[in-house]
């Protein structure tokens, strides 16, 4: 389990800097809101999973039934990430695509986490045989929990940016509306 939650935290790693770099910085995904919305409403709901699983499996053990809403969060992480490609590339066009670098890193991030679920995975069957029941898991370190909590915090907030954004609430895409109001007033 511990290499699992090693490799989680290379994931968050990976996907933050995914979403600073790219989503943000390059792409201002939020500002172009509701062009965006099909994307970062799948970020969002992304987001909502691995800030749960951050949160959860350096703490407590998913034992018994417990276990296949674990695997459940998993399987519906891939399927929102499997459609992500194909929205990305319809809601990207007209920004000239998905970055060459972008498209690389998640390459990469794939690779992780299809190693972080091969190392989780005999420790969900070992859950699954267990007595139902959500208990304390000794496994990881105080330092990796706490990264991996901070993490799960980090990830939420970028969800409710990009849920905020979505929604249209006032100042979600900031700071990205406003630059691009002081560089048409500059231009």
């Amino acid at each position: 389990m511990t290499v699992a939650l090693w490799l989680l935290a290379v994931q968050g790693m990976l996907g933050a800097f995914d979403t600073v770099f790219y989503h943000e910085w390059k792409a201002r995904l939020p500002a172009r809101a509701p062009a965006t919305n099909p994307e970062l409403k799948l970020h969002a709901a992304r987001d909502f999973i691995y800030a749960i699983l951050f949160c959860s499996l350096p703490w407590l053990a998913f034992r018994g039934l417990w276990a296949i809403v674990i695997s459940a969060l998993l399987v519906v992480e891939i399927a929102i990430t499997l459609t992500d490609f194909v929205v990305e590339d319809r809601v990207r066009a007209p920004l000239g695509g998905v970055y060459a670098g972008e498209r690389v890193t998640h390459a990469v991030m794939g690779i992780v986490y299809g190693a972080m679920l091969a190392y989780l995975l005999p420790t969900l069957w070992s859950w699954w045989l267990a007595t139902t029941s959500v208990d304390a898991a000794p496994e990881a370190s105080a330092g990796l929990r706490w990264v991996l909590s901070m993490m799960g915090v980090g990830v939420l907030l970028s969800g409710l940016r990009d849920m905020c954004a979505v929604l249209g609430v006032p100042h979600s895409a900031w700071p990205w509306r406003e630059m691009q109001a002081i560089e048409a007033k500059s231009g």
